[in-house]
């Protein structure tokens, strides 16, 4: 966002072709190739919304594999060839998420260890910026990011979920990679603010948009797996505001 010149691609080690979408106060083009050769296509939006912001670059882009960025991340050398040997590895693979791990301790990402299938029980941990997916996999399916969820959006998070969870709810494969191919340093956020009662009331919409039958149980361990964070409100407080959010969403669609 707000980004007033291309100092980005080199702040990120991007050595790739890459469309960036820039959300600022005007409408603006430019395309030029970098040293190494790579395509940068620079597509500045007067717009908000990261599902926006995201569903404009998949809409234009042209690649075969395609991974999703955020801002904050630094590739490591090598990134690119690392990702194109996964999906080779595995032929059968739509998606497959990989290891980003966080300079910022106060918001660690969580890590794969092994190789293995992505499920509805397992997919609600990776943020887009560690999704890879193969183009005509997920367009020939229809699949793009919620423009409801997300920083910018109504509420504050969760259009990587949905986007995991309409993968697989479409049948395409999903599987993730232990390979590490950057670092991502979550010190600032548009839309997290700590986890207050309006984190966990989205959280609880999130849920409901999931599974409108599943979201109680979902709320409900989501709070006693990560009661450690509950620390400004206790786990009945952090319960009732995801309830709150559960129910709210479901009236209102």
């Amino acid at each position: 966002m707000n980004q007033t010149n291309y100092g980005l691609i080199k702040k990120m080690n991007i050595k790739s072709d890459t469309l960036v979408v820039n959300q600022c106060d005007n409408t603006a083009k430019a395309a030029w190739h970098e040293n190494n050769g790579a395509l940068i296509q620079w597509h500045s939006f007067a717009e908000k919304g990261i599902g926006l912001s995201r569903n404009n670059a998949l809409m234009r882009a042209e690649g075969d594999i395609l991974l999703f960025a955020d801002d904050d991340v630094r590739y490591r050398d090598g990134y690119k060839e690392m990702i194109l040997s996964e999906f080779e590895r595995y032929p059968k693979a739509d998606v497959i998420v990989f290891n980003v791990t966080s300079t910022n301790s106060a918001r660690p990402e969580y890590q794969i260890y092994r190789p293995h299938r992505v499920h509805f029980f397992n997919c609600l941990r990776y943020g887009a910026f560690r999704i890879a997916v193969r183009r005509t996999s997920v367009q020939k399916k229809r699949i793009y990011f919620s423009t409801l969820f997300g920083g910018g959006c109504l509420y504050g998070s969760g259009e990587d979920s949905l986007f995991l969870v309409d993968c697989i709810r479409n049948g395409l494969c999903v599987y993730a990679s232990p390979c590490e191919i950057g670092n991502v340093n979550h010190k600032e956020s548009t839309w997290f603010k700590g986890y207050s009662e309006k984190y966990f009331y989205d959280k609880g919409a999130l849920f409901a948009c999931i599974s409108s039958f599943f979201s109680m149980p979902l709320c409900l361990q989501f709070c006693l797996r990560h009661r450690d964070i509950c620390a400004t409100l206790t786990i009945k407080e952090a319960l009732n505001n995801m309830l709150r959010g559960a129910k709210e969403y479901r009236r209102h669609v």
